[in-house]
């Protein structure tokens, strides 16, 4: 199954980022890939630095399986079950990008406007795309489980964190300002119904009276 996983894991880097980037470039002139920005002060470089870690070790874990270095010999039963869960999450992932047309990015340009996705998937939730992702990442460890993997997995939920919280929901506030307020509002930040932002027009108005 470290074969699979290696396979898979490859498979989906290339299609998500690679065929992406492509398909994106041929679309609006632009790969979409704003890369790493900012400084070590700054939560959304360590944000960043930690995805990229993640995806490294992430590809480590089943290499070194298959190499021989790190032995594993899970259940056949979860190795399943994580097959499932890393073909849903990189399907899904590759799924939410489609959705965001135009719009998808890895990144953050301040002075770059784009369209706010809010239909689809995006109607419930506001980044599906990570929480996909996490899902792909969780698979895979399942179907590999080493220290490596779980240091990808936990390396990928810290630079979302930070992504989300510190680069992308500042930035669409003030790219989107109301539109985004009110859409926050009501859907969750990586799950439906969970994280949602207060509406500052709403909490005003709970204050007036």
């Amino acid at each position: 199954m470290s074969a699979v996983a290696l396979g898979l894991y490859v498979v989906a880097l290339v299609v998500l980022f690679g065929v992406r980037s492509w398909v994106q470039r041929r679309r609006t002139g632009h790969t979409g890939f704003h890369g790493l920005s900012g400084t070590p002060a700054d939560a959304g470089w360590w944000g960043g630095v930690l995805f990229m870690v993640a995806i490294v070790l992430g590809l480590a874990a089943p290499l070194l399986v298959v190499l021989g270095a790190t032995p594993t010999d899970p259940p056949v039963g979860v190795e399943v079950v994580g097959l499932g869960l890393a073909l849903v999450g990189f399907a899904a992932t590759l799924a939410a990008q489609t959705g965001m047309g135009a719009s998808w990015r890895i990144g953050v340009d301040p002075a770059e406007r784009t369209e706010l996705v809010t239909t689809g998937v995006f109607a419930s939730v506001r980044n599906p795309i990570f929480t996909a992702m996490v899902l792909a990442q969780s698979g895979v460890v399942l179907m590999v489980p080493t220290w490596v993997g779980a240091g990808a997995l936990a390396a990928l939920v810290t630079a979302v964190q930070l992504q989300v919280r510190a680069v992308e929901e500042p930035y669409l506030r003030n790219a989107h300002g109301d539109a985004y307020a009110r859409y926050a509002a009501r859907t969750g930040r990586f799950v439906p119904g969970v994280g949602r932002l207060p509406d500052a027009a709403t909490a005003t108005g709970r204050r007036a009276f």
